[in-house]
């Protein structure tokens, strides 16, 4: 436990830290919001609309499809680093994990989840 200790004050030291420069940040700063700091920034032009319009539902699925097989990404690195050391299990294990994704794929395009 002795050899967490230098962990644990440095966790403490930089959670006080944060708070610090917080409090002093929201203390210090100066607070006249004006109209013309309070409106969105479109690329130098007047906002065409509200900041905070709904967008589609699609837009969330294309981002959920993205974070799937972008984790799928995360697992296919570490398995080609240790590819040879890890012998026909390791292979065998990954090739049903990029099997039962390709399905998913199969069943979402089939679904119609990936049209516009």
């Amino acid at each position: 436990m002795v050899e967490y200790l230098s962990i644990f004050v440095l966790f403490c030291f930089s959670t006080v830290l944060s708070g610090v420069i917080l409090m002093l940040a929201f203390l210090c700063a100066p607070k006249n919001p004006g109209s013309e700091k309070v409106t969105p920034y479109e690329c130098g032009f007047d906002p065409f609309d509200d900041a905070r319009s709904r967008f589609d539902i699609r837009f969330y699925l294309v981002a959920i499809l993205f974070i799937i097989f972008d984790l799928e990404v995360t697992f296919l690195f570490p398995w080609a680093l240790v590819f040879t050391e890890i012998g026909s299990f390791g292979f065998w294990s990954m090739f049903l994990f990029l099997l039962l994704l390709t399905f998913g794929f199969v069943y979402e395009w089939s679904k119609g989840a990936l049209n516009w």
